[in-house]
């Protein structure tokens, strides 16, 4: 099973309340090969919410608790992204992922960018905070700018 996120399957659960409908993602959802699920849904943030951008590093130290995950207002919203990050990990998990396809450049799921913290449209190399517990804990985690050059190389 693939485990994706919900924004590439078309709800419309970005911070703006939009979608990142992605056509490949689709196709997997109607044959029953993917599942979609959103990390900060999970964590308890509604539709629309305000932007938020690691500051101080990437995903790997928010979870090292080295870095923060902050809104454009200066709210502090770390413990809501490990939240959904965890539950995350629970359902890839519970599906036997064999591999998650997360929305590129979010501070939840960006596998090879993320913004840079200075909400200004910048992005450097880092994961998101889920994708780097993914990660840790075993998964093959990419963006859907690489899944079927991922699908055509297995």
């Amino acid at each position: 099973m693939i485990l994706v996120s919900s924004c590439l399957a078309g709800l419309e659960v970005r911070y703006n309340g939009t979608h990142s409908l992605d056509d490949g993602i689709m196709a997997l959802m109607r044959e029953k090969k993917a599942i979609a699920v959103c990390p900060e849904l999970l964590g308890g943030f509604s539709t629309p919410r305000e932007p938020a951008e690691i500051v101080g590093g990437e995903g790997g130290d928010v979870l090292d608790g080295k870095a923060k995950i902050i809104e454009k207002s200066g709210r502090d919203v770390t413990e809501l992204y490990i939240k959904g990050a965890n539950l995350t990990l629970l359902k890839a998990q519970e599906v036997g992922a064999t591999l998650v396809v997360l929305k590129e450049n979010s501070p939840s799921c960006g596998s090879a960018t993320i913004y840079n913290g200075e909400f200004k449209g910048k992005k450097k190399v880092g994961n998101g905070v889920t994708a780097a517990l993914l990660r840790r804990h075993g998964f093959t985690v990419i963006s859907e700018e690489r899944l079927f050059d991922y699908l055509d190389e297995k």
